[in-house]
């Protein structure tokens, strides 16, 4: 095995690639760049979206192996996470957003998107989503 070859991130079940829990773009531009076949293209569109979306003190992490984002000292707000055939996307606070987004979750707050392949994203709405759950109290500390 090369010393590239023992570098290149481990996929775990459904293919979500491990990486080592860090703080900042890196990370979350090394979990992107893991993620296999279509979901890597997808996951550059979903960070573009988020970085591009406007939000003030926009701070990203890995976090039990997803990229999570978040606005400095409020918290996370999203992360999403890769299965074998889709990629899951989390809104903590997904119940007070409008419109809501169309997953349930045990969890009360939590609302969720599944992307497949050839779903389509609709950028508007999923960008409107990102800046009014960057002005909700985040879940957890960042």
């Amino acid at each position: 095995m090369t010393a590239a070859a023992s570098s290149k991130p481990r996929l775990l079940s459904g293919g979500n690639p491990q990486i080592a829990k860090a703080d900042g773009d890196a990370p979350v531009q090394a979990y992107i760049a893991a993620m296999p076949g279509w979901k890597r293209e997808l996951g550059r569109r979903l960070d573009a979206l988020i970085s591009a979306a406007g939000v003030t003190g926009l701070c990203k992490a890995v976090k039990w192996n997803s990229p999570f984002y978040g606005v400095e000292g409020q918290g996370w707000f999203l992360s999403f996470h890769c299965y074998d055939k889709y990629l899951k996307i989390a809104f903590f606070r997904g119940a007070a957003l409008q419109p809501l987004p169309p997953g349930e979750s045990k969890q009360a707050e939590v609302r969720y998107l599944d992307l497949r392949e050839h779903d389509v994203l609709d950028e508007a709405c999923f960008t409107h989503w990102v800046q009014q759950a960057s002005r909700l109290p985040g879940w957890g500390r960042n």
